[in-house]
């Protein structure tokens, strides 16, 4: 069977006209003499959308009963056993009624296409997963209905809705999206201008890359090479030389000239791996990288450039930014470098060539270390030494037996033996003094230097240059071979540095940690330069110039000039060393760590920032909270007792006894209501405060439930208690064990049926009085236990604007604060109990 096809019309925010669009589409492929059904759609009242149904065959909505509310969902079955060609299924990420087949709208989609019916659907930016708590952030508001951006990425069609800020202004402002009175709340909070901009920033950047992916799909099914410039795509190639950084900074400012420009560096290692880059500099360049907003990557192979043009057609790029040659005039003209054949081979693909300041400067390596060890050279000096004019004897001795040819061969053997123990110069110095000691005593004339036959003048010249190879051959192996064991060292040091880093809880501590004990080091210190330092001549001797930012080990290094070695980071941090002298090699790699600590240190500086930022964000988001939900809960008991005062001050109707009554009882319930709403605000200001203040009394708990039950008004009636006669008296404070119990009850009361009401039970455990307030409503599943008491939250609500629902996050916060605990637990049969201990008071202080 072929699986459906969907299509997804994406929005930035309510009322930009997606079920509108998605309807039109309905319509038309109707109007072809396709099957189209409607399985759902949410007009929400507005004409235009209603209208646009039209005579399009509509699903029958399948009835849900869920909390003794009457709600309806799409009747998959029923769309199922239809099966039209087309179905049209508004809201995507909608969340079914518990107890429906799928939880999410989405997974209901999935099986439709997978039963081969074609989709239309709708689905708002603020409810991609990824893009979740950016919205939050931006607009305050949670959204808690999501879908996974994979289900709306494998859409074969995602088409954006779009509509500029004002114009969706003007469309709230005339009535076509929300309700009369929901529009000036909307446009104060929600549809503001600076959130509705941010938001259709989010859905075009979003739709941007959707649509990039599926040109890369394009261009690799069709085995499309050729760049296509739909947009700037600028590659830096570094070396790891000191001109890396002024590469990168040109290439970051032609980035900037194209909107939306990305800036990509590439260093390409030899596949080799013997003679790298400096991996400290790479470091640094790499940070510079990630600071100008690019990323960095790493490529292996032979062929530098050609490796360099196989990722710049990878990424589509439409620039590459190259350093100009290091390389002499003489070595140019043997070979014509990197950024000469990149320019040569990259086709459509533009080409820079900066100049810097070791343009053209040739390449200035270091000293060339031994290949083989000083030990080593020695013993092959004294072979060579002893060894050839030995063997000139022996063969002197049996000169009669052995022909010119044999000789050669012994003194070559001898030669080869010398370069495999002391290397390239030994070997030079045994094949130069044997090739003197052959022509001297072996070959024709004897005892001259001269040589009377060609071919033995021949035959010595081969010698010597077989004797001179081999030696540079062997030498160059040996050289390898280190070179080969030093870099496969550092690549597994990185690596363990790399993850120890990753893995740690303190980047920093455990960088310094690893470095001072793979060098055998005392202390390790990260000294940071101040920004007021005096700038004297001596700042490296100056301690008012520096502090330590980091270290580990004794003795820390107040100054650079205190350790042992130092290595400079930037202008600003130095890594000082104290335990023995870095011989040169070794200096690379501390180099790779220095610049790795500067990262961490940056990177814990920032988690320090995050967390001195978040109790801040946590208490805007809370007063942000507060400020959208709270004019619920004041407006509807002020309006209650406005009304009711209202009707018995007007002198348009005459009352009765009983009417007055009733309208004076509302306005005492609202007024009541009212009174509980600011006491828990102004607690719960002082719980976050640290100033809430407990008066501690010795008394027990029969005496508070029934104040409590008194302050709930007639709604307690119906509420059972069931308390022991002898209960522990409890040490707590009276008149806030009150408040929590009314906050219990009233919670209870909320949703447990008419038919069972909420019970008030006690017991004692283990020096607590527990007292339970047991409700058989529907209950609550145990990952959803710890969100109830969260401030400014209510299970069920869809949104800010439904209540505060402070009653249990304060409850728990004042039970804590009187030394008990509050914890829900499940009820027996259904339904949730909520369980408050408090400790039992000290016999001793009692009476």
């Amino acid at each position: 069977m072929t699986r459906g096809q969907l299509r997804i019309y994406l929005g930035a925010a309510p009322g930009v006209g997606k079920t509108y669009a998605m309807l039109e589409e309905a319509q038309r492929r109707a109007a072809r003499g396709t099957d189209v059904v409607v399985g759902l759609v949410e007009t929400h009242g507005r004409r235009h959308t209603t209208a646009m149904l039209g005579d399009l065959p509509v699903l029958p909505r399948r009835a849900v009963r869920y909390r003794d509310v009457d709600l309806t969902e799409l009747d998959l079955d029923a769309l199922l056993a239809r099966r039209p060609e087309v179905a049209v299924v508004d809201e995507l990420a909608h969340t079914n009624v518990p107890g429906s087949r799928n939880a999410k709208r989405w997974q209901d989609v999935q099986e439709l296409l997978d039963a081969g019916i074609d989709v239309l659907s709708t689905v708002n930016v603020q409810h991609l997963e990824s893009l979740n708590d950016v919205v939050e952030q931006i607009t305050g508001v949670v959204q808690r209905e999501t879908v996974p951006d994979g289900v709306v990425r494998a859409a074969e069609q995602v088409e954006l809705v779009d509509m500029t800020p004002e114009a969706l202004r003007r469309r709230m402002a005339h009535g076509n999206i929300y309700a009369p009175d929901k529009i000036d709340a909307a446009l104060a909070n929600y549809f503001r201008i600076g959130n509705l901009t941010a938001l259709r920033e989010l859905a075009l950047l979003w739709l941007a890359d959707q649509v990039e992916d599926q040109l890369d799909r394009y261009r690799a099914d069709q085995g499309i090479a050729a760049t296509w410039e739909t947009r700037e795509r600028v590659v830096v190639g570094l070396t790891g030389g000191a001109e890396g950084e002024t590469l990168i900074r040109r290439a970051a400012r032609i980035a900037a000239r194209s909107k939306g420009a990305e800036l990509l560096a590439i260093h390409v290692s030899r596949s080799d791996g013997l003679r790298g880059a400096d991996p400290a500099m790479l470091s640094r360049q790499r940070l510079l990288v990630e600071r100008l907003g690019g990323t960095y990557h790493q490529a292996v192979g032979s062929d530098i450039p050609a490796a360099l043009l196989d990722f710049a057609q990878g990424v589509n790029a439409t620039q590459i930014v190259l350093g100009a040659s290091r390389r002499g005039r003489l070595a140019r003209i043997l070979s014509p470098g990197v950024g000469s054949t990149t320019t040569a081979l990259s086709g459509p693909i533009d080409v820079h060539l900066v100049t810097h300041e070791q343009a053209g400067q040739g390449r200035r390596s270091g000293p060339v270390p031994a290949a083989l060890s000083a030990r080593r050279r020695l013993i092959g000096f004294g072979l060579a030494v002893a060894g050839i004019p030995l063997l000139t004897y022996l063969l002197w001795l049996l000169s009669d037996e052995l022909s010119l040819t044999s000789d050669l061969l012994l003194f070559l053997a001898a030669v080869v033996g010398v370069a495999l123990v002391g290397g390239l110069w030994p070997a030079l110095l045994a094949a130069v003094s044997g090739s003197i000691l052959i022509n001297f005593f072996f070959t024709p004339p004897i005892h001259t230097l001269t040589i009377s036959a060609r071919e033995n003048l021949l035959a010595l010249g081969v010698f010597l240059l077989v004797a001179v190879s081999v030696s540079g051959v062997v030498d160059l192996a040996a050289r390898r071979t280190r070179e080969a064991a030093r870099a496969s060292a550092e690549a597994q040091l990185l690596a363990t540095v790399a993850g120890g880093v990753l893995r740690g809880e303190r980047p920093l501590t455990a960088l310094l940690d690893r470095l001072r004990d793979t060098f055998g080091l005392s202390s390790v210190t990260l000294l940071e330069r101040l920004p007021d330092a005096p700038d004297s001549p001596d700042r490296q001797r100056d301690p008012r110039a520096w502090r330590v930012a980091a270290n580990v080990g004794t003795d820390p290094c107040g100054t650079p000039a205190a350790g042992d070695a130092e290595v400079r980071v930037d202008d600003q941090l130095t890594l000082v060393l104290r335990g023995r002298v870095l011989p040169a090699a070794d200096r690379r790699i501390v180099a790779a760590f220095a610049a790795q600590a500067a990262v961490a240190l940056r990177q814990e500086r920032l988690a320090e920032e995050a967390a001195a930022a978040r109790p801040i964000a946590e208490a805007d988001r809370m007063r942000t909270a507060l400020l959208a939900a709270v004019s619920h809960d004041l407006r509807t008991p002020l309006a209650s007792a406005k009304a009711a005062v209202t009707s018995l001050r007007s002198a348009d109707v005459e009352f009765d006894a009983d009417d007055r009554a009733e309208l004076l009882a509302t306005a005492e319930e609202s007024l009541d209501r009212l009174g509980r709403l600011v006491a828990n605000l102004l607690d719960m200001s002082r719980l976050q405060a640290g100033a809430l203040g407990l008066r501690p009394a010795t008394f027990g708990v029969e005496e508070v439930v029934p104040s409590a039950l008194d302050e709930l008004g007639p709604a307690s009636g119906q509420v059972r208690v069931n308390l022991p006669a002898r209960l522990p008296a409890v040490r707590s404070d009276p008149g806030l064990l009150e408040r929590v119990l009314v906050n219990l009850v009233a919670n209870a009361l909320r949703f447990s049926p008419a038919d069972r009401p909420p019970t008030i039970s006690a017991s004692t455990h283990g020096g607590f009085v527990e007292l339970r307030v047991v409700d058989q409503g529907p209950g609550l599943p145990r990952d959803r236990w710890e969100r109830v008491f969260l401030p400014f939250q209510r299970e069920g609500d869809r949104d800010n604007h439904a209540g505060v629902g402070l009653g249990l996050a304060l409850s728990r916060g004042l039970a804590e604060a009187m030394g008990g605990t509050l914890e829900p637990e499940e009820t027996p049969g259904g339904g949730l109990t909520m369980v408050l201990r408090l400790p039992v008071a000290d016999e001793e202080g009692v009476g």
